[in-house]
Formats: C-alpha cells, sequence, structure tokens
C-alpha cells in the first residue's frame, strides 16, 4: 500500500513562508501526478498544486504566484514553498498521488496542519 506522509506544517504570521514536504513510499515515477490539496473548516477540500512527468504545474488561482511546487524524484519526495502567506491560507494540506492501472487509484496522506495568524 502506498504511504504519502507530510510534514512541515506549523503556525506562522502573515507574509511568511514554510515549506510542506510529502515523501512517498515508492519511487514518485510511479505516479502520472502528485500535488497538494487543502482543506479548511466547512469547506470542501481544494487542489492547490499539482505536477505531473509531462506537464508544467498546475496551480490554484488562490495561489499562483506565491505557492511553487517541487519535487525530487530521487528522494521520492515533494514539496509545496508557500510564500507571503495569508490567513485564508489556514487549512490543512494534503498530500495526493495518483496512479493508472486499469482505472484511476488516488492516494492521500494523512495531512498536515498550517495556520496563518499574528
Amino acid at each position: 500500500q502506498v504511504q504519502l506522509v507530510e510534514s512541515g506544517g506549523g503556525l506562522v504570521q502573515p507574509g511568511g513562508s514554510l515549506r510542506l514536504s510529502c515523501s512517498a513510499s515508492e519511487s514518485i515515477f510511479n505516479f502520472i501526478s502528485m500535488g497538494w490539496y487543502r482543506q479548511s473548516p466547512g469547506k470542501e477540500r481544494e487542489l492547490v498544486a499539482e505536477t505531473t512527468t509531462s506537464v508544467s504545474p498546475n496551480y490554484a488561482d488562490s495561489v499562483k504566484g506565491r505557492f511553487t511546487i517541487s519535487r525530487d524524484n530521487a528522494k521520492s519526495t515533494v514539496y509545496l514553498q508557500m510564500n507571503s502567506l495569508k490567513p485564508e491560507d489556514t487549512a490543512v494540506y494534503y498530500c495526493h498521488a495518483a496512479r493508472i492501472t486499469y482505472k484511476t487509484l488516488h492516494y492521500w496522506g494523512k495531512g498536515t496542519l498550517v495556520t496563518v495568524s499574528s
């Protein structure tokens, strides 16, 4: 079973930065995409950023220019660099991976909490 383990969440002041990491239990080449979603209280889970091996990364409009997703294939790790954080970025951030076999399989980490507050 694929395991995705997030780290790097915490409390940060508005305007600050955090870097989230997602370590996969197998090579990330095995996945058609990897990315980050977030969910805040009372809201649905939403895509933040995703990366594939073939196309440019995709970002939610609300984070474009502030967040950057990257991957280290040798370490089987995906990162999310978050700059200029705002209170509305407060959420639990989940790592996601997708693999296509005879159907699309989705894998999720347990999440890491990011709180942006003064």
